[in-house]
């Protein structure tokens, strides 16, 4: 094990001395100490040469650079090393090489924004140097040091405090760097699993590894990411997939976004919370380049799609409620029954009698939307519940196996399902329910001695991705299942 003394980083080098009071040419703090003597320890290194860089060294006899920083000014005249200013471009540099490690290279028109010094900085940058320590200890470390510090950094990024902070610095880079962030984040894990699994070893993640809420006026936000190899395993195949396979369905990441409008409306003898469906979205995104998946998988076409998706929307606190309305489900599907009528008339052999044969056939069409949006309550609780069917027998995918006749059909419906006129998802694989006949509302009613009070809601996401092939020829399948949880306020009045 490796003894986690969680240093203040940027306290350090906002207290770093003068240049003239320095007696060697480079000072180091601890970020990782094993506890025995036979590991190196991990520190961050700042070098004036002549100019000041900071670097992560794995302190072995002779130290090792694993990652250095650009180059900056020191301050020549002040109590302090570095100024505001320099400091807020070394947490730019950070972020920059963090993107750097994903696999989305023609984003480079997109610049990060300056993040001047806030009341929550010091969290921003706590969270940006340790994503970065953990990328650096998966692909630059070496094996014995990886394997004590990587799982301290980990649950460093576990921590509520990370996890808000994350929150302030992805509404500070916009959605598009958001999720080259989180690309570069869960490739990095995905090479991680694949390396304990080829040992036997697994891994405990949390579910899921990142998710954030936002509340403000007349909108509640939730985003979640996972990679796909962090998610567990609801209904495992009887079959093994083969390792080209294994490496396209694992390089992939769960994205999901929910959004709701929401109207607080006064009434005469209460208040009522009206909640909307505005966008529920769900992508299945690679996190490596298709000539890679083509190279080492079997291209970018064979992965998940989403299956289900359940919310559950629970107002925290209750003693103020006074009742709940959600909308319809959507239609059942509508059969149509004929009958076919046919009359047969021959004769046998000479002198005979006249053969009479009557038959009558009975057909049946039935007209399956892909997709079944359902409305329920529990208590409070109100469940929206959004199912995939297969479009032959109406079976609802997330829970049922396709039989080995329909994988090796050509016509059969989740074959070429990315490109096919009937397809339920979008051409890249993912799924968008809109305020239509896929969603519905939800209504509170709310005691009026609630007025100005803020109210939480809790809401709690079961999303479910499956597996069946799409081009390759193979008998795996699977589905796999995401659960995350957040909490959403509003203020009655």
């Amino acid at each position: 094990m490796a003894s986690c003394c969680c240093p203040d980083i940027l306290a350090w080098i906002q207290n770093l001395p003068p240049l003239d009071e320095w007696r060697t040419t480079a000072m180091s703090i601890c970020i990782c100490s094993p506890n025995s003597s036979n590991h190196p320890s991990l520190n961050l290194s700042v070098t004036k040469n002549p100019s000041l860089s900071f670097s992560i060294v794995a302190d072995f006899h002779l130290p090792i650079s694993l990652w250095t920083s650009k180059s900056f000014k020191s301050r020549s005249k002040s109590s302090r090393l570095l100024d505001e200013e320099t400091v807020s471009r070394l947490l730019s540099n950070i972020i920059e090489d963090v993107l750097g490690y994903g696999s989305n290279k023609n984003n480079s028109w997109l610049r990060i924004p300056r993040i001047d010094p806030l009341a929550n900085f010091r969290d921003i940058f706590s969270l940006s140097f340790h994503t970065l320590t953990f990328l650096i200890l998966i692909y630059e470390a070496p094996a014995d040091l990886r394997s004590v510090c990587l799982t301290n950094v980990k649950n460093q990024l576990a921590l509520s405090q990370s996890r808000e902070a994350s929150k302030l610095l992805m509404r500070i880079l916009g959605s598009n760097l958001e999720e080259q962030w989180m690309k570069s984040v869960n490739l990095a894990i995905t090479n991680w699993i694949v390396e304990l699994q080829a040992t036997g070893q697994t891994l405990k993640t949390p579910s899921p590894l990142f998710s954030y809420a936002i509340s403000t006026v007349g909108l509640w936000k939730v985003q979640v990411y996972c990679p796909v190899i962090a998610m567990d395993i609801d209904n495992p195949s009887s079959s093994s997939p083969d390792e080209r396979l294994m490496f396209s369905l694992n390089y992939h990441q769960l994205e999901g976004v929910i959004q709701f409008n929401y109207r607080v409306v006064v009434r005469e003898r209460w208040v009522e919370v009206m909640v909307n469906i505005d966008n529920i979205r769900c992508d299945v995104g690679r996190l490596v380049s298709e000539a890679l998946m083509t190279e080492r998988g079997v291209g970018a076409a064979e992965k998940h799609f989403p299956s289900r998706i359940s919310l559950q929307l629970t107002p925290s606190l209750q003693t103020n409620l006074l009742s709940v309305s959600v909308g319809k489900s959507s239609e059942n599907p509508t059969r149509e029954i004929g009958m076919e009528k046919a009359i047969e008339a021959g004769f046998d052999a000479p002198n005979s009698y006249l053969s009479l044969k009557v038959s009558a056939a009975e057909t049946m069409t039935m007209s399956l939307k892909p997709w079944k949006f359902e409305q329920s309550v529990y208590g409070y609780a109100a469940n929206l519940n959004w199912f995939l069917h297969d479009s032959v027998d109406g079976r609802e995918v997330v829970s049922s196996k396709p039989s080995k006749i329909s994988l090796i059909q050509p016509k059969s419906w989740f074959k070429d399902r990315y490109s096919s006129a009937y397809r339920p998802f979008t051409r890249q694989g993912g799924v968008v329910f809109a305020g239509d006949e896929y969603g519905g509302s939800v209504c509170w009613k709310v005691d009026k001695s609630a007025l100005g009070k803020t109210m939480e809601w809790e809401v709690k996401g079961r999303i479910g991705l499956t597996y069946w092939p799409n081009k390759h020829r193979t008998f795996y399948n699977e589905t796999r299942r995401l659960e995350f949880r957040d909490v959403l306020s509003l203020t009655l009045g």
